[in-house]
């Protein structure tokens, strides 16, 4: 149990300590990352080979995931009974068996220990003792579970099934996205100077959205003046936000000098449109959806951009984001290239997701010498919940609702 004092006022205050400090990142990794949650591992997709494997994590936790010779899915922790050491070493391909590096002790596709290199000595000398047990300590093993193409996995056996855990609020919005087979298009990884924390509440924040990103706002692909909604997940812990097609003809956001607006700059402007061209491939004229599902996962739909985002914390001050772009298995070319094109929507350089990355990080070094002070997380209210503005923090508030339950605080 860990003895930390919450604000008196709830979910609407967020002490800074939970983005520094050590002992509350050890405890979240536990209680997480290896505790009741689904993590998301990675798209069925990249597994659609018998006998392939990626290598991913779950938390700190490094994970090989893999498809045996039946088709099973299954994934256990990437490291040796023997010494500890990492046993996949590639981020991903196909392996008849699995075999550590540094003593040669070998796995089968579920992480069971399938041999031990001289294990009965040579000449009758040397190796162990009949009755050692070397498999006690072998890899832990998760349970995995698929969902329309997302391949999630849990070390807890209490955990509720995976669409429980989804729950029914969010679950037909991810499931409007993942609607047919898939195929993967491309991935890269960012490095966030932040705790991982910041960047899944940024996530969870439609505030910001089109007063950090310019972009958005320039060419009014997202206002808070346009049609849209968030959903939140009963017990806060996932949250959906989506905004519709209609073009917003406004001009709330340049009658208030909003920075976003770019009122000062009338001549920027894009040199190919085609860039924003969105079929209305889903026929429910969406242009942006954005989903997380606690504690690490983001899928989202802007324009016809795909993409599934893994968070991975790497201490307290830094993680990673993990991202997989996608279209659907029966994609013609042009929607192919299409899709390719808006990824330059998002990402570590792109036209809106850049700003998401310095965000979060100036909030890590903004903080660094005021751990008692706490966020005012007070917009559209202190309650967590569903509704039709996006001028709200609702979905934030539900990630700490979330938070404070896993870990007791």
């Amino acid at each position: 149990m860990l003895h930390r004092s919450w604000p008196a006022e709830g979910v609407t205050r967020v002490p800074y300590w939970v983005y520094q400090d050590a002992e509350i990142y050890a405890h979240e990794q536990a209680r997480i990352w290896r505790g009741r949650t689904w993590n998301y591992l990675c798209l069925e997709a990249e597994l659609a080979e018998a006998r392939s494997f990626v290598t991913t994590f779950v938390g700190d936790m490094p994970v090989v995931v893999t498809r045996d010779a039946n088709g099973a899915l299954h994934a256990w922790e990437n490291r040796c009974a023997h010494r500890g050491a990492l046993v996949a070493m590639q981020a991903r391909g196909t392996a008849e068996r699995f075999t550590c590096i540094y003593h040669n002790w070998s796995y089968d596709h579920a992480g069971n220990l399938a041999s031990v290199a001289f294990r009965n000595g040579i000449a009758g000398k040397g190796g162990m003792a009949r009755d050692a047990k070397p498999e006690s300590q072998a890899p832990k093993q998760l349970r995995v579970a698929s969902l329309n193409g997302l391949v999630f996995g849990t070390l807890s056996t209490e955990s509720r099934s995976l669409e429980d855990y989804v729950g029914p609020e969010i679950l037909p919005r991810l499931k409007r996205v993942l609607r047919k087979p898939l195929k993967v298009l491309g991935s890269y990884t960012q490095v966030l100077p932040n705790n991982w924390k910041l960047y899944m509440d940024n996530v969870k924040d439609t505030y910001h959205a089109s007063l950090l990103h310019l972009f958005f706002t320039r060419f009014r692909i997202n206002r808070l003046t346009q049609k849209g909604g968030v959903l939140v997940s009963k017990d806060g812990a996932h949250h959906c936000t989506y905004t519709e097609m209609v073009e917003d003809q406004g001009d709330a956001y340049e009658k208030d000098g909003m920075r976003s607006a770019g009122s000062s700059i009338p001549q920027f402007r894009l040199e190919a449109p085609e860039l924003l061209e969105q079929v209305d491939e889903l026929g429910d004229r969406v242009s942006i959806q954005i989903l997380s599902l606690f504690p690490g996962f983001v899928l989202h739909q802007i324009r016809n951009s795909l993409a599934a985002r893994q968070l991975v914390p790497k201490g307290v001050d830094r993680a990673e984001l993990h991202w997989t772009l996608f279209g659907f298995a029966d994609d013609d070319e042009a929607m192919t290239r299409r899709r390719l094109l808006q990824a330059n929507l998002v990402g570590p350089a792109g036209y809106i997701s850049m700003e998401d990355g310095a965000a979060t990080g100036f909030v890590q070094r903004g903080v660094a010498g005021s751990p008692e002070r706490a966020s005012v997380i007070e917009m559209g209210g202190a309650a967590i919940g569903s509704g039709d503005s996006r001028i709200t923090e609702t979905a934030v508030r539900g990630l700490w609702k979330a938070w404070r339950a896993h870990m007791e605080i």
